[in-house]
């Protein structure tokens, strides 16, 4: 499918303006839980919403924008969860070494994804039909400077933390997404959760010895 230019006619400057935003993203992902993305129509989401549809038009010019916005705010929420987690560790232990602080953080993820799995398994899907490259490049990237964040306190060589982040980054969302792309309903977490932490192992034990 190719990927179309994605934009957003007007940002949300005012609080009830952006609720409103906010409010045709979560009418979509009810709606979502129903039937897939291509037999939802905007007029649907805007009558769940309460807005008409001249209020949609305000700020998407289709419906492909408003599901871009909404995976872009989804991976950014569960970003900025994950910092908030990794930071409140290294607030509540002040000798917890970087393999023991690394596998909490990426339980963590693991369990807040599953718990949300229907939608995390949307997101991926979406994520490749209506993200063009560069949308798809943001998000990773935000990503990326994510794990730089959680890594930050335990890792001082800016080369090697930029390094780690990335391949912490490739390995998590390699793992995950494909394995929620191809099943959906995958129930295994444990399984999955171990394979992630051993493959990070091998990845960077020989290298630096972090683990």
């Amino acid at each position: 499918m190719k990927n179309p230019q994605i934009q957003v006619r007007r940002k949300p400057r005012q609080s009830r303006a952006k609720l409103t935003q906010e409010a045709l993203q979560d009418s979509f992902v009810r709606l979502l839980h129903e039937r897939a993305a291509h037999d939802i129509t905007i007029r649907e989401i805007t009558d769940l919403a309460g807005v008409g549809l001249g209020t949609f038009y305000e700020y998407f010019s289709k419906k492909e924008d408003l599901i871009a916005l909404t995976i872009h705010r989804h991976v950014k929420n569960n970003a900025e969860d994950l910092k908030t987690y990794a930071h409140s560790l290294i607030q509540l232990s002040t000798n917890l070494a970087l393999d023991e602080y690394l596998k909490q953080v990426i339980h963590f993820q693991l369990e807040q994804i599953q718990a949300q799995q229907f939608l995390w398994a949307q997101t991926f899907l979406l994520e490749r039909q209506v993200s063009n490259i560069e949308s798809y490049r943001k998000s990773y990237e935000m990503m990326v400077q994510m794990w730089q964040s959680i890594l930050l306190p335990f890792i001082e060589d800016t080369e090697q933390l930029k390094q780690m982040s990335l391949n912490v980054q490739r390995v998590c969302y390699g793992f995950v997404s494909q394995t929620l792309l191809i099943e959906p309903e995958f129930g295994d977490w444990d399984e999955l959760e171990g394979d992630i932490i051993q493959t990070l192992v091998n990845l960077t034990f020989n290298k630096n010895d972090l683990f």
